[in-house]
């Protein structure tokens, strides 16, 4: 008799069973969403996934379904990326989707409105927000697959149009479920760097299928925050992504792409000519012109006109020089008379010119100049005139009766 369990092991047993799965815990599968219900206080969102014949029933997280770029609705057929695994309480099979994306033409074109009416609202497409191209890029960062006819095109013709450009691959998955994450950090590593003057995110042709990852909201944001302009070339002429709307410059294909990113060396060349010749014959015709002109002149009309201006500057000269000379002379005139009555008052003030009227100066020994009324007996004095000095011994100082004081007048 088997062994007796209880229902709890028995949901524990298989929910192991189920999660040690490698098969069972990624998961891709593709089916029909029913019963869809978001929970308003938790955010997480319930459903079943059916087709034909069956169905499942799954739940996402609000942390992964913030990460939606489009609104899931009932009767609508997505693929999601998922582990199954066991509810242990209820004992019911379900499985936990990570990622959601739009099954056929009808639901990934709602996806793909969807995405675009959000973005446009957030003025992610803005022209105000969108960057000039560089007219001569030193570096080009290319964002694709390493091994795609998509960088081939690029380089084919890079080299051919300006091959003084360096090419900088930075390279990435460009369809599958990683190959979202794998673009939008290739943007931002390429940005970061700085390396680059322009950025090419480019694919080749395919389905619609095919190029829709480049609808992935990771990649418009990573576009619209870089700094180094952008250049997106996915698909062909006739197919557009929401990177197309972001990106700075949209090419309709990854050789336009490098056509639009550099110049064509050969057109510089040509125009560099063709500026050098368009020089050289206003250059000749200016000179042309010249001759023309100094020919036309009579020889003896132009004689004359030197001679009758040298004549004027002669006679302006001899002017010039006429005023110069009564200026000076003038000048000098003024000044002798001044210095002469400097001399005069200079020796009107003059004390030797006071000794010559007959006056003397008497001075101590030591030459101090002194009157009579300091004078004491016995002092020896110095007596000088005009031409002769005289040394005197003072014997007595008597006061002058004759001298009244002014004061007592």
């Amino acid at each position: 008799m088997a062994e007796v369990i209880s229902v709890s092991v028995l949901n524990r047993y298989v929910k192991t069973l189920l999660d040690t799965s490698d098969v069972l815990f990624d998961l891709a599968l593709r089916g029909e969403i029913a019963n869809f219900v978001q929970n308003s206080k938790s955010g997480h969102c319930y459903f079943s996934l059916r087709d034909e014949a069956s169905s499942v029933r799954a739940v996402m997280f609000k942390t992964d379904a913030r990460r939606l770029a489009f609104r899931p609705q009932e009767g609508m057929r997505v693929i999601v990326r998922c582990r199954a695994t066991l509810y242990e309480r209820d004992g019911a099979f379900q499985i936990y989707v990570n990622e959601m994306f739009p099954d056929g033409i009808g639901s990934m074109q709602l996806a793909f409105e969807q995405l675009k009416e959000k973005l446009a609202r957030e003025g992610l497409f803005d022209p105000a927000h969108k960057k000039p191209i560089p007219t001569q890029p030193g570096c080009i960062g290319v964002v694709t697959s390493k091994t795609g006819a998509a960088l081939q095109d690029i380089l084919q013709v890079t080299s051919r149009r300006w091959p003084l450009a360096k090419i900088l691959l930075c390279p990435v998955g460009v369809q599958g479920f990683e190959a979202a994450g794998q673009i939008a950090a290739a943007i931002d590593t390429l940005d970061r760097s700085k390396r680059a003057d322009v950025i090419i995110v480019a694919r080749g042709g395919g389905s619609r299928e095919d190029l829709w990852v480049f609808n992935a909201e990771v990649i418009a944001r990573a576009a619209y925050r870089c700094k180094t302009p952008l250049i997106s070339a996915i698909g062909h002429e006739i197919d557009f992504t929401i990177l197309d709307f972001v990106a700075d410059l949209r090419a309709p294909t990854p050789s336009a792409a490098a056509e639009l990113a550099v110049p064509d060396v050969a057109e510089l060349r040509q125009r560099i000519f063709n500026l050098r010749q368009n020089i050289h014959k206003n250059m000749q015709n200016r000179l042309q012109i010249c001759y023309n002109e100094l020919d036309g002149y009579p020889q003896q009309f132009f004689f004359e006109q030197m001679q009758q201006h040298h004549a004027e500057k002669k006679a302006a000269l001899h002017d010039l020089q006429r005023q110069l000379g009564s200026a000076s002379a003038g000048a000098m005139r003024m000044r002798t008379q001044r210095l002469s009555h400097a001399a005069a008052l200079a020796a009107s003030l003059s004390p030797y010119h006071t000794l010559a009227r007959g006056y003397t100066l008497l001075q101590t020994e030591d030459g101090t100049v002194t009157t009579a009324d300091w004078l004491q007996p016995g002092q020896k004095l110095l007596v000088a005139g005009v031409r002769h000095t005289a040394h005197c011994l003072v014997e007595t100082v008597e006061e002058n009766t004759i001298y009244e004081d002014p004061q007592k007048l």
